[in-house]
């Protein structure tokens, strides 16, 4: 395999960890400076220029894309993706994880347990949202800080309303997050590789400081996460379209909160604590992609017209729960289940004689007004006005 790592520090202990798990295992590896690429976008097929050159064929990348050239290393990674070179972590995934808003944004809206979370810009919002997300003490945070940069414990309102509106005041965003008491200044970190957590570790503040990282003094330790916490992980990699991540939880009293999901995780802190290869498993993972790619099915599937794939629940109510894959009529309705999804269990190509159960997931091709018509709608979210006492809500148009 020939992988360039894209990277503007090769003397970094996870660039040259990376470096040399490669060149162990008999790979061709080269460390490439992200802003000396060129996107050509004047040949009918899409190309780079490294430092003035056409650049050489590749099999894959690995990104190591910074905080401070965000847009153009994403740039230059969605270029390789559409020059057909894999990598672990695509270009929308980066930007969804760099972004603090969207991230928090695309994981609520799976799911995905996290302290309250909310996001204002107007002076006068301020202390209602600060209210809405348990009053003080608060966390504040920059959109787009990274190792404990930019992130404000605020112990009391006004204190956090003087912290707001002078970052306001100099064009910045920033979150207002509900402080965990019972995490105390620990948190996890899942390293996430492929569909698994590999290694995790606890990390620990320093004295009085709130924040655990390695970078602000912060101790770690090797811990053994739960199934709980390393379906958090894997779910929340997934979903931001990761597939090397370092997912950062908070040990909350009903289960994991996920705080962060990392697309560049540095490997010195979690290789230190748990003595893994963890650079090893990172190239093994892309060498076994790259031997053997993943299939888009949604767009190889879909070449007959009115057929495709969709994913049907499995709701409580539904006449399904408690039948058979065979006589719940889906072959009937020319609908082949891919993939069965139960819990944290994954059924490839699930048997004829499998019963289903309320809360299964359902990966399936096949005619698409047919699966259309086995989705539950989707209930409109009602809006209740605040009457005066004894008066009847109405719904809002």
């Amino acid at each position: 395999m020939k992988l360039a790592i894209l990277s503007r520090a090769p003397r970094a202990y996870s660039t040259q960890r990376l470096r040399a798990a490669a060149a162990q295992r008999g790979h061709e590896v080269k460390v490439l400076n992200t802003l000396r690429f060129a996107i050509d976008l004047s040949q009918p097929l899409p190309e780079l220029q490294y430092r003035g050159k056409p650049l050489s064929e590749y099999d894959a990348i690995l990104p190591r894309i910074g905080n401070s050239i965000t847009y153009f290393g994403t740039a230059v990674v969605r270029q390789f993706e559409q020059m057909d070179v894999y990598t672990p972590n695509t270009a929308n995934g980066i930007s969804n994880a760099r972004d603090k808003l969207r991230a928090t944004q695309i994981l609520s809206r799976h799911n995905i347990a996290m302290p309250a979370t909310t996001f204002v810009r107007n002076r006068a919002d301020v202390r209602p949202a600060i209210e809405r997300v348990g009053g003080a003490p608060v966390v504040i945070k920059l959109l787009e800080g990274t190792q404990g940069i930019g992130v404000i414990l605020a112990p009391e309102v006004k204190v956090a309303e003087a912290i707001i509106e002078t970052l306001h005041s100099t064009n910045q965003n920033v979150l207002i997050q509900h402080f965990v008491r019972e995490s105390r200044g620990r948190d996890i970190r899942a390293l996430v590789v492929g569909d698994r957590v590999i290694a995790a570790m606890r990390r620990t503040a320093n004295g009085d400081e709130f924040r655990s990282n390695v970078h602000r003094g912060g101790s770690v330790e090797a811990v053994d996460i739960t199934p709980e916490y390393e379906q958090a992980a894997v779910r929340s990699a997934q979903i931001m379209g990761l597939k090397v991540a370092g997912v950062d939880m908070l040990e909350g009293e009903d289960g994991p909160l996920v705080m962060e999901v990392n697309s560049s995780p540095g490997l010195e802190g979690i290789e230190a604590a748990t003595r893994l290869d963890i650079a090893g498993a990172i190239i093994d993972h892309i060498a076994d992609r790259v031997a053997f790619p993943d299939i888009d099915v949604r767009q190889r599937l879909s070449v007959s017209s009115g057929y495709g794939v969709a994913e049907i629940v499995v709701y409580a109510n539904a006449d399904l729960v408690g039948t058979s894959l065979g006589d719940s009529g889906l072959p009937d309705r020319d609908i082949v289940v891919l993939t069965l999804h139960r819990g944290t269990t994954v059924i490839p190509n699930p048997r004829r004689t499998t019963v289903l159960e309320a809360g299964d997931r359902l990966l399936c091709f096949g005619k698409l007004e047919e699966m259309r018509s086995m989705v539950e709608r989707r209930p409109r979210r009602r809006k209740v006005r605040k009457l005066p006492t004894g008066a009847l809500p109405t719904e809002d148009a």
